[in-house]
């Protein structure tokens, strides 16, 4: 069998690529023996690109599904597709040079789908690339019947249990994208503003949106400021527009901000709306759907919502009405996809109803991990006070089941064993209870999360043939979106199968560049997996990956880390290639050998061995993937190929049987093991090598465990001893110009060892045990002047001391140092030296002969020369 010098991963990786039958990675509907480990994989939305942070949670993902299959799981990574949305309609338009409303809808969805298509082809690859161990057996893909059926049947059991409703209600709306959005949709961005103070008729209010003056309904007044209270209840002008608003009391209004007086309309911010409901104050629109003025504005009417702003300032200040600005910092609300500042209109929506105890309940039965990643969702929770709107003004979504009668108005929710369905496509199959058979379909659309949130059920059995087995084992995800997936998902699970949808969350960071920021466009900072792979590796990627962060916490890329997976694979291959050569004639088979023949370094070995395994299990059963990582790689490195197998080579290379099959068992054993646990982190690695050594696929063999008999303490003790005395003597003789293989006169060890056959096979020299202590005699041979004291002290005679001082015999300069003064003559004249002024070199001595000393771990090594 030839193995190749150097490790090619591009070959190997893509070779592999081709080999594996990934059925492998099937999950068992059937198997009630094995425990299941079902995973809520997150799915992306097909944008064609795979990013970097993607293939982050990918990887930790991955590392979780091999592990536990190796454990013996019944696992299920599935792959999804989260398909629906606004950014592919904007891309389709962008493509064929259209917008939505100049198709069919039909004809526009088909567009859409044809893309969304395309792009997940292209990231499917991706994911094969990266070696990811998914079961496409369980891929899902949300704009598909057979999906989607499932978030309309989910709609009409919801509104049938009453938790969906249709209501005319304040949303959150965004302008360009022509929609309602949900809350947690909305980002919030600093900006500064000015705070206008106005002249309103009998008193001063100070705004930052006087663009909705024609949307006043009120003036509120908190009752405890005695500067207004006899202004309550009376009636005042708004100016610029012929309409009178009432003064009512609220003790939300804050004294202290501005004038005290405070402009209600509908609607500028959430406390707005909060006043409105509160106080049954009327209704004024004074901005439409697409952002623009409406009638009520009067002359503004048509005008951009920030138009129409320059130009109210502007009349206000002709007209004497604005008396004053200040510059306010604001957190204004901006639409997540497109970067537009919100608007809030009362549109006629779609709602899901938010039990905020159930949800925090059912978070609280669920292991996070990290655990403080919880308060994320404790805190967004705590701040819901609207519903959650459902309904999209789009296209590519999943259509909302519902028909409206044109002759009494009258909505018919769809049942479910008519669905999937598509109303603006098919009419209801029987009449309105009015009897009438004309209808207008909802053209309305479902929100994403609708689709995406009902993962944890899908992937579970819910709505299919299998029997259910919720809840899933594990939901990875990222921190940015627990207000949204988690939340949403949450909510789901406990409305339609009154349970949790998973029993462990695992929340990952973001991936930052190498400048600390997050990666983007605009600072062209961001670095594609396939950049990294075509020039390292994959698995140098699902290293960094591994040990860039601990789970919860952002990643730095970096390419030294890579760089850095890259070399340990190249050491790997290098320990690889030479065990083999000493392996290869005796595999597949390699005879078990007894505890009793085994020599120290080898039960040291195999003690630290099986210490490992419990450390790494522990760390994988924790997600802690980093330590794990760098423990297997620490051990590989510097344990397995700088110590073992430096210590055991002579063993290897010499003839004695016995003590070369002890090292040979030793060399496989760990070997086998350490490629079972790098299986997770490094899947093409560890599959080429194993291919090597055993027969059938690692990813199908178990996860090693550890035999506790074979921790043995004193085994470890004496072989780090052993260990550390031949690394002490390799320095010794590269300090005295030695070869490191020259043989040594002899080495005396004062200790109690029981073998030191390996010591000898390092150091290429006679080794002795010897118990007690050596008896050592230092002789002086050498007097070595101090210059930095005699220099500066003597200066012109310091030249003389020192030559006077190098002819003394040494051992009366020591004696004259251990008195306390050493006397010389220089030139007549007697000087005295401080002890400090000299250092004695002295030769050691024992039994009469002169010896070197090293010292390690408290245990001498007398050196013969």
């Amino acid at each position: 069998m030839t193995i190749p010098k150097e490790y090619n991963p591009q070959e190997v990786e893509k070779r592999w690529q081709n080999a594996w039958d990934m059925s492998m990675y099937h999950f068992d509907w059937e198997d009630e023996n094995k425990p299941q480990y079902i995973i809520d994989t997150p799915p992306p939305y097909p944008t064609g690109n795979f990013h970097i942070g993607n293939s982050l949670n990918w990887c930790y993902i991955d590392f979780v599904a091999r592990y536990k299959r190796m454990q013996g799981f019944n696992v299920m990574f599935p792959q999804g597709w989260d398909c629906h949305g606004l950014p592919t309609e904007v891309k389709v338009e962008e493509i064929h040079g259209i917008t939505k409303n100049q198709v069919p809808r039909a004809e526009f969805r088909k567009l859409c789908e044809e893309l969304t298509i395309g792009n997940i082809e292209k990231m499917r690859q991706t994911m094969r690339m990266l070696g990811f161990s998914v079961d496409w057996s369980n891929e899902f893909i949300t704009m598909k019947p057979e999906y989607f059926v499932k978030t309309q049947r989910s709609f009409v059991q919801m509104q049938k249990q009453g938790r969906i409703y249709q209501a005319d209600h304040p949303v959150n709306w965004c302008p360009r994208c022509e929609t309602a959005i949900a809350f947690a949709e909305v980002e919030y961005e600093a900006r500064d503003t000015k705070l206008n103070y106005l002249y309103f008729d009998k008193v001063k209010i100070a705004t930052t949106r006087p663009e909705l003056l024609a949307a006043c309904v009120a003036v509120a007044i908190n009752p405890d400021d005695e500067r207004y209270k006899e202004n309550i209840g009376e009636n005042v002008g708004v100016p610029l527009f012929d309409h009178e608003v009432p003064v009512i009391a609220d003790k939300e209004v804050d004294p202290e901000f501005g004038t005290g007086v405070v402009m209600i309309c509908t609607f500028g911010d959430k406390q707005d709306v909060r006043w409105w409901i509160e106080h049954n104050l009327p209704l004024r629109k004074a901005i439409d759907r697409n952002g623009f003025m409406t009638g009520i504005a009067g002359k503004y009417e048509g005008m951009k919502s920030s138009e129409c702003k320059d130009a109210i300032i502007r009349d206000l200040k002709e007209q004497g009405y604005l008396y004053d600005q200040d510059s306010l910092d604001q957190n204004v609300g901006m639409c997540w996809r497109c970067n537009t500042p919100i608007e809030i209109l009362s549109e006629r929506q779609w709602f899901v109803k938010i039990e905020n105890d159930k949800i925090l309940e059912t978070a609280n039965e669920i292991n996070w991990i990290p655990d403080y990643m919880k308060i994320r969702l404790e805190n967004w929770t705590n701040t819901m006070e609207w519903d959650w709107c459902i309904s999209r003004q789009r296209i590519f979504a999943t259509p909302i089941p519902v028909w409206y009668c044109k002759k009494c108005g009258k909505s018919l929710i769809a049942e479910e064993d008519w669905l999937p369905i598509d109303p603006t496509q098919t009419k209801p199959p029987i009449p309105c209870e009015c009897g009438s058979t004309e209808f207008e379909a909802e053209e309305d659309v479902l929100d994403t999360w609708m689709d995406s949130s009902l993962t944890a059920l899908h992937v579970t059995g819910w709505l299919t043939d299998h029997e259910m087995r919720s809840p899933a084992q594990l939901r990875p995800q990222g921190h940015d979106i627990i207000r949204t997936w988690t939340f949403y998902s949450i909510l789901r699970s406990k409305a339609l199968q009154d349970s949790k949808p998973w029993d462990s969350i695992m929340i990952n960071g973001m991936v930052l560049g190498e400048d600390g920021h997050k990666m983007s466009k605009s600072r062209g900072n961001i670095i594609s997996p396939e950049e990294v792979v075509d020039q390292y590796s994959s698995d140098a990627f699902r290293q960094w990956a591994a040990i860039g962060g601990s789970t919860g916490s952002d990643v730095m890329f970096r390419w030294k880390d890579v760089v850095s997976g890259s070399r340990y694979f190249n050491k790997m291959w290098s320990i690889f290639r030479f065990s083999m050569s000493h392996l290869e004639e005796v595999l597949p088979d390699i005879p078990e050998v007894t505890t009793s023949s085994l020599g120290t370094v080898d039960r040291w070995l195999l003690s630290k061995l099986n210490r490992l395994i419990i450390s790494v299990t522990e760390n994988m059963d924790n997600y802690q993937f980093d330590e794990a990582c760098k423990s297997i790689r620490g051990f590989a490195w510097e344990t397995l190929a700088d110590n073992y197998i430096e210590l055991v080579k002579a063993r290897l290379y010499g003839e004695d049987e016995t003590s070369k099959k002890a090292a040979r068992y030793t060399l496989y054993t760990t070997l086998e093991t350490l490629t079972r646990m790098i299986a997770p982190f490094a899947p093409f690695f560890a599959e080429e090598v194993y291919s090597h050594i055993s027969t059938g696929s690692v990813h199908q063999t178990k996860w090693p465990s550890a035999n506790r008999e074979k921790i043995d303490e004193t085994a470890e003790k004496q072989g780090e001893i052993i260990k550390d005395l031949a690394s002490s003597i390799r320095r010794y003789k590269s300090d005295c110009g030695m070869a490191l293989n020259a043989p040594l006169k002899k080495i005396e060890i004062y200790s109690v060892m029981d073998d030191v056959t390996d010591l000898e096979g390092a150091t290429n020299s006679a080794v002795e045990v010897i118990e007690g202590k050596p008896e050592f005699e230092h002789v002086p041979v050498d007097v070595k002047p101090n210059m930095g004291i005699i220099g500066p002290k003597f200066r012109k005679q310091a030249g003389s001391i020192i030559a006077t001082l190098k002819n003394m015999d040494a051992s009366r300069v020591a004696q004259m140092k251990e008195s306390g003064s050493i006397d010389i003559e220089v030139d007549g004249e007697k000087i005295s030296l401080e002890p400090e002024s000299v250092e004695i070199i002295k030769e050691v001595t024992s039994a009469g002969r002169t010896v070197d000393v090293l010292e390690v771990s408290d245990v001498m090594a007398v050196i013969l020369r």
